[in-house]
């Protein structure tokens, strides 16, 4: 796979505004599904169980989208995870309020799993793109994946904004096919405006070169499935049902003012988690720094991020009943987690492509965000799981020992040629 010359700016503009698009709507239908099935009385294992396929999926698809797009190329990889998802949010529209409860969480699974597999189609190709269209030199790299990184995140939180509020006017159906229509012009726009230059493919390319033989590739991926692991063990299901129970007083408008709250909480979250991701490249000095030294900070940030969860835990564990000083404790909490935990992963995005090839880059980037489903999966189970079993204490705690873990792996990277093979 060669280095695409033919306007690579423009190349990275448009597949940034396609991810754009897609994490909005991803954003979106995440709070629609939780808010809307929390109401009709979904359990928080329930409520886990209709974001499972989505996780698995994700596993599935990257341990292959990388070995396809380096057969097909990036842009037939991009179109199809846009596409799915269009086709995803018009088959969620199609359920029907009086089918049974399985019935129900199997067909929202189901619906899940392909919207997960069109979101790590899109996020593969978008990625796999950076470590092409690049500047070579300085941060070049460090602040090109910052950007596509920093900004996703932003429009992903006003995602889960505009799922709350369109829940609270629109209602489910009409919200989740506003968004099919919207993305579907979204699409048909960034395909015929593409510019050239991203690769096409190689025919020679091998299912069994998926698999990294880069001792720094398998390391990172472990931190990695641990670090969105201690994300999502509280964010999926712990705190947006801690705060609804909280929030809500039983009535419509109650219900009203909790998913507003909610949704601009979250919101708020993942925008400042992207707005640091695009800062980091300054916030650790990237141009001044070599690679050896952003790879040692990798561990450093992990064990600064282990306190966070650590005292928030201990905090609500002691405090027992809700009270409004708690809940401002934990908001101001999560806001640092979040800032910390967004440095951890601007890291990580960096360094994953750092340690690649530009030959194999779709199959290392696609095996890395393998790791990365696999810990938003482990996240996922464990929410509904722990908060059922130990409320958000126990959420809270299982984030801090999978954080400590993350720093673990983080240790065991290497920079420079020695760490190129196993």
């Amino acid at each position: 796979m060669t280095r695409p010359s033919d306007n690579p700016l423009g190349a990275y503009i448009a597949v940034t505004a396609a991810y754009w698009a897609f994490m909005l709507t991803d954003g979106a239908l995440r709070m629609l599904v939780l808010l809307h099935f929390h109401t009709l009385g979904f359990s928080p294992v329930q409520l886990a169980y209709l974001f499972v396929l989505y996780e698995i999926a994700g596993v599935v698809t990257n341990l292959s989208a990388g070995w396809i797009a380096a057969r097909f190329g990036l842009t037939s990889t991009l179109y199809a995870g846009l596409g799915l998802q269009v086709v995803a949010l018009v088959a969620l529209a199609q359920l029907d309020p009086g089918w049974a409860l399985g019935l129900s969480v199997a067909y929202v699974m189901l619906v899940q799993g392909a919207s997960g597999v069109a979101k790590d189609l899109a996020k593969m190709s978008s990625k796999s793109a950076v470590k092409l269209l690049a500047p070579k030199g300085e941060d070049g790299l460090f602040r090109w994946v910052a950007v596509l990184t920093g900004s996703k995140n932003a429009v992903k939180g006003l995602g889960f904004l505009l799922g709350a509020a369109l829940l609270a006017l629109a209602g489910f159906k009409p919200a989740v096919l506003g968004m099919a229509a919207v993305l579907l012009v979204i699409l048909v726009a960034v395909a015929l405006k593409m510019p050239g230059g991203l690769p096409a493919g190689r025919k020679g390319a091998k299912f069994r070169e998926v698999l990294s033989k880069n001792r720094n590739v398998n390391w990172l991926s472990a931190a990695r499935v641990v670090l969105f692991g201690a994300r999502d063990v509280w964010f999926v299901v712990g705190i947006p049902i801690y705060f609804y129970a909280v929030l809500s007083d039983g009535t419509e408008a109650g219900d009203r003012a909790a998913f507003f709250t909610i949704g601009t909480f979250m919101a708020v979250w993942v925008i400042l988690y992207g707005a640091v991701q695009a800062a980091a490249p300054r916030l650790l000095r990237a141009k001044e720094r070599g690679e050896a030294e952003l790879v040692h900070a990798a561990r450093g940030w992990a064990l600064a991020l282990t306190v966070v969860p650590a005292l928030l835990a201990a905090l609500v564990a002691a405090a027992g009943d809700p009270a409004p000083w708690l809940t401002a404790a934990l908001i101001a909490g999560l806001l640092v987690f979040g800032a910390i935990f967004a440095v951890n992963s601007s890291l990580h995005s960096y360094l994953i492509l750092a340690f690649t090839e530009d030959r194999r880059v779709t199959m290392d980037v696609g095996f890395y965000y393998m790791a990365n489903a696999a810990g938003r999966l482990l996240g996922t189970v464990l929410s509904g799981a722990t908060y059922q079993l130990g409320g958000l204490p126990l959420c809270l705690g299982t984030a801090a020992v999978m954080v400590a873990l993350s720093a673990l792996a983080a240790g065991r990277l290497t920079p420079g040629p020695r760490a190129a093979r196993a």
